[in-house]
């Protein structure tokens, strides 16, 4: 049987991926260090996170594991409050969007802050 493309993923198989790679950046892990302490390659965590494959329950486990996090958190809640999550993990697991976020958090509050989020908009309409 083929494959589905990822645009035809399960909703499910991409909120898991994206929760795996959300965790897996905030642990400032690479794919490649999961992908070994999992046992498969950097490909197939690639291919998790995107939800293009499937995760089965054990490598789950092994996956929740490494990040030190229960494989409850791995599919969130069954509450309009997850889509909110599915978002937000959806959102920091853009390149660079959790460096960005960190930076930010450093900043001071106020008018650095103000002016960092007026120079991005300002960009968007570039």
């Amino acid at each position: 049987m083929a494959r589905r493309p990822d645009a035809l993923a399960d909703p499910i198989d991409i909120a898991v991926g994206a929760r795996i790679r959300l965790l897996r950046k905030v642990r400032g892990l690479s794919q490649q260090s999961l992908a070994e302490s999992a046992g498969v390659t950097f490909q197939q965590i690639q291919k998790y996170e995107r939800g293009a494959n499937r995760v089965s329950a054990s490598m789950l486990s092994r996956i929740a594991d490494t990040l030190q996090a229960p494989v409850a958190e791995m599919f969130g809640e069954a509450s309009p409050a997850s889509g909110a999550i599915d978002e937000v993990a959806s959102l920091l697991s853009e390149p660079g969007a959790l460096e960005l976020l960190r930076a930010f958090s450093r900043l001071p509050r106020g008018g650095p802050r103000a002016a960092l989020v007026e120079f991005v908009r300002s960009l968007r309409d570039v």
